[in-house]
């Protein structure tokens, strides 16, 4: 049986994401070495250590999960958990958070900071999973089937936005919507949860003009600004996209080699974090750039295939909404640094430097692994069932003849 479970597991998927996430880590040094001199006053190698240790606890609860079997996560005990533990989290941010990039997003503890949103993002993927999987025989009854799930996802993104963390709560929302339009919900009954996301957003007009402030700042605004022609205002709200296409446009075909990057000295303030694939299209060229796209496409396509032959509801919604939030992360991230959309501050996922982040992703990425051995090996098995029963209605011609004879 453990031999069957083994060849059971997708290594071409295991091995995808150590190859992504061992190349990030030698990014996050080449990009982050100046930054960390320079602008942190720290040793050369500080961005690249709390990242290796990062990666090192998000491979022991990648190991966990990918053994861990995924529907226990259906149980109501360990659901009420994930929701009232991330609600409890999202709140504590406003009595004992840390601000960091002028939202209150961020949890310390010693030395290590905990960036909850990122956390909470699973726990909508693994409720909305649940919640889809027990009520599929009502989901289209609007007191049962609609309201709970939207509750809970609309106060998540309350919680979030209020920090204020746009780019989390716009990310949790199109992963809601992801797994909605593939739960099996009718058209008629997602027409109406539409016209009640509508009022929602309608009703937060009052808030929006109370907290207007804060939320459009004038930093938040330029963000929206500087993308439409960041040129314009180079040394100001445009300056980051601006180096952005520098670096690109520096690297050419094969890059100025490894560590060579000029923009990231001083001129991507990001370099690490949001704008690493630009620090990677000027040192590695597009060669760089094709490898990182290549392994992130295989892994959320790769993810979208074991959902489609997953029989389990609950395996396939999980693994849409974790291969949902890894691509939209992804075109969130390299819309931003390429100026298709305003800047949001979303990490690239597996590449950019980020503890929460890279721990998050690693333990999602267990989960699917976990769904596709279960699958694989539920297929194999029913593949021997059938091949048993075939063969049990066949004679044999040696058996044949032997019957004849002795007849």
């Amino acid at each position: 049986m453990i031999k069957k479970i083994l060849k059971s597991y997708d290594y071409s998927l295991i091995l995808a994401v150590i190859l992504l996430c061992v190349f990030g880590l030698i990014m996050v040094y080449s990009s982050s070495m100046i930054t960390a001199v320079a602008r942190y006053e720290v040793d050369a190698d500080y961005f690249f250590q709390r990242q290796k240790i990062a990666l090192l606890v998000g491979g022991i609860a990648f190991v966990v999960m990918m053994i861990f079997p995924y529907r226990a996560f259906l149980n109501s005990g360990i659901l009420k958990i994930i929701v009232f533990g991330s609600l409890g989290l999202l709140a504590s941010l406003f009595f004992i958070g840390t601000v960091a990039g002028n939202a209150k997003s961020w949890l310390r503890f010693g030395g290590m900071n905990l960036q909850p949103g990122e956390f909470v993002k699973l726990s909508v993927i693994i409720y909305l999973s649940a919640v889809y999987d027990k009520k599929h025989s009502y989901i289209n009854e609007f007191g049962r089937g609609v309201l709970p799930p939207l509750i809970f996802t609309g106060l998540i993104c309350f919680f979030v936005i209020i920090q204020p963390d746009f780019g989390t709560a716009f990310i949790i929302a199109l992963i809601a919507i992801c797994m909605i339009l593939c739960s099996g919900m009718a058209i008629k009954t997602i027409g109406k949860l539409i016209s009640l996301v509508i009022v929602f957003g309608i009703s937060m007009i009052p808030f929006i003009i109370w907290k207007g402030d804060s939320i459009f700042s004038e930093e938040r605004l330029s963000r929206f600004t500087g993308f439409t022609d960041p040129f314009v205002n180079e040394a100001d709200s445009g300056w980051q996209l601006v180096n952005s296409f520098y670096a690109i446009g520096s690297g050419g075909l094969t890059g100025l080699g490894l560590g060579q990057s000029v923009q990231k000295y001083g001129y991507l303030p990001e370099s690490h974090t949001d704008f690493i694939m630009a620090v990677i299209a000027e040192e590695l060229g597009i060669f760089g750039v094709m490898f990182v796209l290549i392994l992130l496409s295989f892994i959320v396509l790769k993810g979208f295939s074991i959902a489609r032959k997953c029989q389990d509801p609950f395996g396939t919604l999980l693994a849409v909404g974790i291969s949902s939030m890894i691509a939209i992360q992804a075109m969130i991230n390299l819309g931003g640094l390429t100026g298709l959309i305003p800047i949001t501050g979303v990490p690239l996922p597996f590449v950019s430097y980020g503890g929460s982040s890279i721990l998050l992703l690693l333990i999602c990425m267990g989960m699917l692994v976990n769904i596709s051995m279960f699958t694989n090996y539920r297929d194999s098995y029913q593949e021997l069932s059938k091949r048993e029963k075939s063969n049990a209605g066949v004679v044999r011609p040696m058996e044949g003849k032997r019957d004849s004879l002795m007849r």
